[in-house]
């Protein structure tokens, strides 16, 4: 195991077993029979080990779905609900220990800062899967529209994520509802509406019969 790993472990049984953080840099190397320096040369602090355990799971998310042997059939919208119901289904072996980090966490204006980079691995993963499905056809290619889908994924995985805190349904049976409900009103979004037939049609008139149209 990486000295990294090791950290991050040991990290994680301090905060469940004392539902503190540690007192200090020193005094959590000295605990687990390390040199403080040696610590700083893998984290700068504990919110970085904190964060760097968030994108490890999900990045080991994003490994196992990419493995199906279905993953090149599924459409952008089953990868997403793919990655969703895995990540979620991983957490329940992390529950204690999620529930501390975000609450734990300072918060500014947008997500607490322990996501910030698990948000920046969850963007590069929506943005890969929706350009596969605008380049399909699956979903719709709006001008400055498109480019937010990610923002609007990322925001869905916010409210599941907060969602599955609260959650004390059976097996956090309503988590899985509310991960199909969203995502699937969510890619219809997406996708092509009788809203984006109109608009085209009245780009077809005020190009070809003169008709001068509102947009």
């Amino acid at each position: 195991m990486e000295i990294k790993e090791k950290l991050q472990d040991a990290y994680i049984s301090h905060v469940l077993i004392n539902g503190e953080h540690p007192k200090s840099v020193f005094v959590f190397a000295k605990e687990n029979e390390l040199a403080e320096e040696e610590f700083y040369k893998y984290y700068a602090s504990f919110e970085a080990i904190d964060q760097d355990i968030w994108k490890g799971l999900l990045r080991l998310t994003i490994d196992e779905v990419k493995a199906q042997e279905v993953w090149p059939q599924y459409t952008s919208r089953e990868k997403a609900l793919s990655l969703f119901y895995s990540f979620f289904e991983l957490l329940k072996s992390k529950r204690s220990f999620v529930v501390f980090s975000l609450k734990s966490s300072s918060k500014g204006l947008g997500s607490p800062s322990v996501l910030d980079k698990l948000k920046l691995e969850f963007e590069e993963f929506s943005a890969d899967i929706l350009l596969e499905g605008i380049e399909s056809g699956e979903l719709m290619d709006r001008a400055f529209i498109s480019k937010k889908y990610k923002d609007a994924l990322w925001m869905q995985f916010g409210f599941v994520l907060n969602f599955w805190i609260k959650d004390t349904s059976s097996g956090f049976e309503k988590t899985d509802e509310a991960i199909e409900k969203g995502l699937n009103v969510t890619f219809d979004l997406f996708q092509r509406s009788p809203l984006d037939n109109l608009f085209e049609y009245g780009k077809f008139l005020a190009k070809n019969s003169g008709i001068k149209m509102p947009f």
